[in-house]
């Protein structure tokens, strides 16, 4: 998997949205992991990052999932939104595992299909600040519609994950209304793990890590670990290598809502230019029954 990892080229720059709470949206990054909570769960999610940086990223996404064929099967759907500087993707993902059932956990291979409509509105740019540019080159609004697919594995216990995927497998280029291509959408490569130790009746330490790799960057780590007490109440930091580090706090309503909040500081120069990034992710699993005990599932 690591030798996965360290197959790198070229790129200049980030291309895929990155989530803070990633471990309580993996759909997003892993399609083996639909229906592994064994409940149809839905999860929205809104990130603004680099709050007060014209242009810098914002990201919405919503995704549900569900296991069927008596838990073998699990299907998913993803509906997602990012804006970045003049560009706008919004795009609609499908996503299917099949899960083996193991002596204490459960392995999934998951297969995704994603169609994305990526517009780029280049008189957005502002090159005269006196008026409008007349630069032909400034003049073209284009828009693109391109099909994607992904895969990855993944196991799972109930104190215990590991997942290797790749979301979108086909390079993709965009071009403007002539023809020229402007820019390369790379693969992107993640490798998640985390586990849950308990530190006596009320508390627990669950660490993780999701470690990500595309052609052109150094590989990048996001190191996490939460503090949970009682089942109800998370806090939590990561660091994430040569970029952010992180606070959030997880609150688990009730059996059916988590509602959780992170907040990144840069530790680059770009701490200079931004007041800090802001995710906002709610989870409601249907399914439970009244006045049922369900063991909490923390992956």
């Amino acid at each position: 998997m690591f030798m996965l990892l360290a197959c790198v080229s070229q790129v200049k720059a980030q291309q895929d949205p990155m989530y803070t709470q990633y471990m309580f949206n993996m759909l997003a990054v892993n399609p083996a992991y639909a229906g592994s909570r064994n409940v149809v769960s839905a999860t929205a999610l809104y990130r603004n990052q680099w709050t007060g940086l014209d242009g810098a990223p914002q990201t919405t996404t919503f995704t549900i999932d569900a296991p069927v064929n008596d838990k073998k099967i699990g299907l998913g759907l993803q509906v997602f939104n990012d804006r970045l500087g003049i560009t706008n993707t919004t795009g609609i993902v499908l996503t299917s595992a099949y899960r083996i059932r193991m002596d204490r956990g459960t392995l999934s291979f998951g297969i995704q299909g994603n169609v994305a409509n990526r517009r780029a509105d280049f008189t957005q740019v502002r090159l005269d600040p006196t008026g409008t540019s007349n630069d032909v080159a400034f003049q073209d609004f284009n828009s693109q519609t391109n099909f994607n697919i992904g895969t990855g594995v993944y196991y799972n216990s109930d104190r215990f994950y590991v997942g290797l995927s790749a979301p979108q497998l086909l390079p993709t280029l965009y071009a403007n209304s002539s023809g020229r291509n402007l820019s390369k959408q790379e693969i992107h490569l993640f490798l998640a793990s985390g586990f849950v130790a308990n530190l006596g009746t009320d508390f627990k330490l669950k660490p993780s890590v999701l470690v990500k790799g595309v052609a052109g960057a150094p590989i990048q780590a996001d190191i996490n670990a939460t503090f949970w007490i009682k089942d109800m109440i998370g806090i939590g930091g990561q660091y994430r290598t040569n970029a952010d580090v992180s606070a959030f706090l997880e609150l688990q309503l009730n059996q059916q809502m988590r509602l959780g909040y992170a907040y990144d500081y840069s530790v680059t120069r770009l701490q200079s230019f931004n007041s800090g990034s802001h995710e906002l992710m709610l989870r409601y699993e249907f399914g439970f029954e009244k006045d049922k005990f369900i063991s909490p599932r923390f992956f």
